[in-house]
Parts: structure tokens; C-alpha cells; sequence
């Protein structure tokens, strides 16, 4: 028993994670869904989720406590800065812990110009993970002018290094083939959990992206905007929680939202 195992089952349920994303109003602003931190917690919590992913502004101003697993992420970038795929650190794993945190978070964008800096970080904030007990999920996503973002051994080699520089769980983009994926759970060290990517638009390929997730061998599902930007959260949420936990299919979660 440590540390890391005790605040890795406050950010999971039966050892399977449904979190859901929602650092985004750094980068975006404070976008559909994101208006009210507060009441999108509260409304995924009551959906089921594991856990919830802010920055830590947004976990200071809350004004309830969570029900749920909460996580702090490390380092953030703009759309309106000269390269928003270049994230810098923003707070460090103490703050985290003061906070009140389970876990922290850090964004990794492996193949672009900046990807030396990240890496840089990614292996110090292991690092400060050990020393606090504090596990770390690395959100490692193939960017850049040089890769194929959805290629299956890109998104293998993506991950891999997450779990090579000491990541706990890897956040990852699901491959193109998705019957590829489970390649790249398999040649992980560490449990995969999967992106959610742009809105889909449509809840039946949201949570069929869940099932192909789970059934590849995921730990589980990080999904923000397709969740927070949902018309209604809670009920999605509860929908997904049925694929990720229930094992349900799509079409019977799908009637969460009837």
C-alpha cells in the first residue's frame, strides 16, 4: 500500500477510469459547458464519472467539495499564443497536493518543434511524482508537421514513451484502424486510457468510440468535449458509464439519454 495506489482508486472505480477533461478554458476560454465549473462537476458526478481533470485555479474556486476524483493539470498553452502546441508548466505537483488533488496531468505533444521541452518536464514530473506519491497521467498525442497523427505505430511509439519517462497512466488518441489499438495497450507499459477528440455531433459514435476503447484492453476513457459540451452532460456521462463499467453496448447505454 503507498500513496500512488491509494489516490489512484480515488480517480477510478473497479480499476477502470471515466474522467473527464476539462483544462480546455485555458486554451479555448471559457467555451460551452465550461461556463460553470461548478455545476459541470457536479452534473458528471451524479452521471457516474470517476474522475474530473482542471487546472488549478478552477479546483481553488470551487465552492463545493467533489464527490469524485479530482486532477490537476501541470501545463497549459493558448490558441491566441504564438504555438499552441507548445505547453509550458503552470504549477508544479506540491501545489497539486495543497490543493487537494488525487493525481496530476501533464500534455505531451510528440512531434512538434517543442517537443524537447516537454519531454524535459514529463520526466522531472515523474520524478516529483515519486517523491509525493502522486500518480501522473501523461496526455501523449502525436502533433506535428513531420507524423501521421493517427498512424498505429506513431500512436504506439507516442504512448510508449509516456510510460518510458515514468507516466502512471497514458492518455492517448485512438488509432486510425481502430482494431489497431489494442497493439498499442498491449506494447504499453502502463494502462491506456483514450481521447475523445472534437465533438462527434453524435452520442451513438461517442459511445461507440468508448466500446472500441474497452474492448482493445483500455483502462478507460478520458473524454472532455464531447461531454461538458453535451446538451446534457449528466445523462452522457451515465451513458458512458455503462459501456465503461457495466460493459453494456452502445445502443442499450444510448438509452440513458431517451
Amino acid at each position: 500500500m503507498g500513496g500512488k495506489l491509494v489516490r489512484l482508486t480515488r480517480i477510478t472505480r473497479e480499476g477502470r477510469m471515466l474522467c473527464i477533461p476539462m483544462d480546455h478554458g485555458v486554451t479555448n476560454g471559457p467555451i460551452s459547458g465550461l461556463e460553470n465549473p461548478q455545476h459541470t462537476i457536479s452534473a458528471i458526478a451524479r452521471g457516474g464519472a470517476s474522475a474530473f481533470l482542471v487546472h488549478k485555479g478552477i479546483l481553488k474556486a470551487l465552492t463545493q467539495v467533489p464527490s469524485i476524483g479530482a486532477i490537476v493539470h501541470l501545463n497549459a498553452s493558448t490558441v491566441l499564443g504564438p504555438s499552441k502546441d507548445g505547453k509550458v508548466l503552470v504549477t508544479a505537483v506540491a501545489e497539486a497536493v495543497r490543493l487537494g488533488a488525487d493525481a496530476v496531468s501533464i500534455h505531451i505533444n510528440v512531434g512538434s518543434d517543442e517537443e524537447p521541452v516537454m519531454l524535459r518536464d514529463l520526466g522531472a514530473v515523474a520524478d516529483e511524482c515519486e517523491e509525493w506519491g502522486v500518480p501522473l497521467l501523461a496526455m501523449m498525442y502525436p502533433r506535428g508537421p513531420r507524423i501521421k497523427e493517427a498512424d498505429a505505430v506513431t500512436v504506439s511509439h507516442v504512448a510508449r514513451v509516456g510510460a518510458e519517462l515514468g507516466a502512471d497512466v497514458v492518455k492517448t488518441v485512438m488509432t486510425a484502424k481502430p482494431e489497431d489499438f489494442a497493439a498499442v495497450v498491449e506494447s504499453c507499459p502502463v494502462p491506456v486510457v483514450v481521447a475523445g477528440g472534437a465533438p462527434a455531433g453524435n452520442d451513438l459514435a461517442v459511445l461507440r468510440l468508448a466500446e472500441t476503447a474497452m474492448k482493445a484492453g483500455a483502462m478507460g476513457i478520458t473524454f472532455g468535449r464531447n461531454v461538458f459540451g453535451h446538451a446534457q452532460p449528466e445523462k452522457i456521462t451515465r451513458a458512458l458509464s455503462q459501456v465503461v463499467f457495466k460493459g453494456l453496448s452502445p445502443e442499450t447505454a444510448a438509452k440513458e439519454l431517451d
